[in-house]
C-alpha cells in the first residue's frame, strides 16, 4: 500500500479547493452575493462598535451575523476602515490580549447618532440579495465543498469513499432534474 503525507486524497488539496473557485469556496464572489455599496463598509463597522468593543474579526463577525450571511466583508475593507476611523478620531484602539480591540470615542458615538435616520448597510445588503436563486445554489455548493474538504483533509478510508458515494447520487439527482422538462 502506497502512503504519502497529504491523506487518502494526496498532498495537494489546494487544487481541490481551487476547482470549487466562484462555488462560495474563494475567488472574487466569496461571501456576499448581494450588492453593497462601497461606502457602506463606514457606518457598517460605526454601528456595530455602537454596541460594544471589538476587534477587525469579531467586526468582521458582526456585520455577517446581522446580514444573515449575504454580507461578509473582507478584511481588506474593515481593518483600513477601522484605521480611517482612527485617524478621524471616532474610534480608538486598546491592545486586550494581544490583540486591537476599537471602540467608539465621543465623537464616534455622535457619527453613529446621525446614521439612525438611515437603513443598515447589512439590511440593504441583505434585501439585494438573490437568496432564492443563484447566490443560494452557491452557497449550497460552497457548503457542500467545505465538508468534502474537511473529510479530504480528516476522514478515513471508510469515510471518504461513503463520502464519494454520497457525491455521485448527488450528481446522478442533479442531472435527472436537469433531464426533466
Amino acid at each position: 500500500m502506497h502512503h504519502h503525507t497529504g491523506g487518502y486524497l494526496g498532498p495537494d488539496l489546494g487544487s481541490f479547493a481551487r476547482s470549487f473557485a466562484g462555488f462560495g469556496m474563494g475567488g472574487p464572489g466569496y461571501g456576499y452575493q448581494g450588492r453593497v455599496r462601497r461606502g457602506d463598509i463606514r457606518p457598517a463597522v460605526l454601528r456595530v462598535l455602537a454596541d460594544e468593543p471589538m476587534h477587525g474579526y469579531q467586526v468582521i463577525q458582526e456585520i455577517s451575523r446581522r446580514s444573515g450571511g449575504t454580507w461578509n466583508p473582507s478584511a481588506g475593507s474593515v481593518y483600513p476602515t477601522l484605521q480611517m476611523l482612527a485617524d478621524e478620531g471616532l474610534v480608538v484602539a486598546k491592545e486586550t490580549s494581544g490583540k486591537r480591540v476599537f471602540s467608539l470615542t465621543e465623537a464616534g458615538q455622535a457619527a453613529v447618532a446621525d446614521l439612525a435616520d438611515e437603513p443598515a448597510p447589512w439590511d440593504l445588503a441583505a434585501a439585494s440579495s438573490d437568496l432564492s436563486g443563484h447566490a443560494a445554489l452557491r452557497q449550497a455548493g460552497g457548503r457542500l465543498a467545505a465538508a468534502v474538504l474537511q473529510i479530504a483533509k480528516s476522514g478515513d478510508k471508510t469515510q471518504i469513499m461513503s463520502t464519494i458515494e454520497i457525491l455521485d447520487a448527488a450528481r446522478k439527482q442533479v442531472y435527472t432534474l436537469l433531464a426533466q422538462d
